[in-house]
């Protein structure tokens, strides 16, 4: 009954997460669909509309066709009629990912983890199924299968990320229990996989974080080019309104640029264009207000932010060197260098897959390659990570370091020889000769003691023990 529980309750968890994606979505359209309709409004556009975006959150690209009736009244030459939108706003996904990896967390508590996230899987994978075959729009199309399989895989992957740490760190009393005694039995080499997990963990925050305070910099700095451009548009209140709504969806996104540029190969806005801190080279740039946040001029001297994923590493380095001499499992160099070459690995990997989802076409022409090229981004961000964990884990030891790890074999060893003491003082008293009771005692006062204490009873001998030792 309890795990038929925990399957409903994880199905009903994947339930919410759709729910509350595609109701953050039917909310604010419905309130645009009123204002700018009315009573005339087509309200059977109003879900498939919904639904194409909720799938294009989740990574599936949507392939654009704008009739000729449009095309005449708007002025859009006949070559623009047909494009891709590829680059995510990972507003959406984001939020599955932390809502299933909430899931999975519950799931490993209740002790069937496996089975909650094999059941949010599935529920997830139903509901994409069914907003995808009714809410298919003829100008606006999503391939079918990526429309089911992205955000049944998107909330897979924060799942299973939520029930494996927490079973992890809890046991299961299955496979991730027999996993982690084999790592345990491996001697040095056991805490480093989860010593990789949680430096990485480190150093994707720490980046991300960086990379956030940075656009919010950059944001009050060239704030002025924001609201020029946001003047330029001539809109009115609503359509400012879904302009601002679009921009916040997409907000993650310009973190993971901003992110490939703190690192250094930067992002491209357009084919031949190129924004790095070595250098800026801009065409025309499409007259959305965020890109009033694109540095006109950059030089040379700008390659100095590297230092900041450099320093992202260090961090994290230090946050599992604390780790394991807080747990008193201090490593040896070997250990160590995996450690720092695992954090930049796993980063790299972290990095790729951002990359992938937060580059693409966002119109036609010049426009169909935006944002960072995905291999650059992750050499260059694994590298520098790993080097910024490798000087903090590969340093000399310190001596307070040092120091500690001797007070805690010296107390060990303390410890160890007062129970030893204590079982050896009891046994003396009772009889030496291994007599007991009273003709014993009465016989071990009369006997005269070699060690000089007192009659019928011997101290333990206790090996000296150097606390330097």
């Amino acid at each position: 009954m309890q795990r038929l529980l925990v399957a409903l309750l994880a199905a009903f968890d994947a339930a919410i997460a759709a729910a509350v994606g595609l109701a953050a979505l039917l909310a604010p359209l419905t309130l645009l669909w009123t204002l700018a309709f009315g009573a005339t409004a087509d309200w059977g556009a109003l879900w498939p509309l919904a639904g194409t975006l909720w799938q294009y959150g989740h990574g599936a690209p949507v392939d654009i066709e704008i009739g000729t009736e449009v095309l005449r009244a708007a002025g859009v030459a006949p070559d623009a009629a047909a494009f891709t939108l590829s680059v995510t706003p990972l507003a959406f996904l984001f939020f599955t990912l932390l809502f299933a990896a909430r899931s999975g967390a519950r799931a490993a508590r209740s002790g069937a983890w496996a089975l909650g996230v094999a059941s949010g899987t599935v529920a997830i994978a139903v509901i994409a199924a069914a907003v995808a075959f009714t809410g298919r729009v003829a100008a606006a199309e999503t391939p079918l299968l990526l429309a089911i399989a992205l955000p049944a895989a998107v909330y897979l992957v924060g799942a299973l990320v939520g029930g494996v740490r927490v079973a992890w760190q809890d046991g299961d009393g299955g496979i991730v229990d027999r996993v982690h005694d084999i790592v345990d039995s491996r001697g040095d080499w056991g805490p480093v996989p989860a010593s990789i997990a949680r430096g990485a963990a480190f150093a994707v925050m720490t980046t991300t974080a960086v990379a956030g305070l940075s656009l919010a910099i950059l944001t009050l700095v060239r704030g002025g080019e924001v609201v020029a451009l946001f003047q330029a548009t001539r809109v009115d209140a609503l359509g400012a309104t879904v302009i601002t709504l679009g921009q916040l969806a997409y907000l993650p996104t310009m973190i993971v640029w901003a992110t490939s540029w703190i690192a250094g190969p930067g992002f491209s806005l357009g084919v031949g264009s190129a924004v790095s801190p070595a250098g800026t080279q801009l065409g025309v740039v499409p007259g959305i207000p965020v890109f009033g946040l694109l540095p006109e001029h950059t030089t040379i001297w700008m390659l100095i932010v590297v230092l900041l994923p450099i320093g992202a590493g260090a961090f994290a380095g230090w946050a599992v060197r604390s780790r394991l001499v807080w747990e008193g499992t201090p490593l040896h160099a070997a250990p160590r260098a995996v450690i720092a070459v695992g954090v930049g690995v796993v980063t790299a990997i972290v990095a790729a897959v951002a990359a992938v989802l937060a580059s693409g076409s966002i119109g036609p022409g010049r426009l169909a390659e935006v944002g960072p090229a995905p291999l650059p981004f992750a050499l260059a961000l694994g590298g520098e990570v790993m080097l910024g964990a490798a000087i903090l884990l590969l340093s000399p030891r310190h001596r307070d370091e040092v120091a500690e790890e001797r007070t805690d074999r010296w107390m060990a060893a303390m410890t160890a020889s007062d129970t030893s003491s204590d079982a050896g003082a009891a046994i003396s008293w009772d009889d030496p000769d291994g007599r007991s009771g009273e003709g014993a005692n009465r016989s071990s006062s009369t006997d005269p003691d070699p060690s000089g204490d007192a009659p019928g009873f011997r101290l333990p001998r206790r090996d000296p023990v150097d606390p330097l030792a």
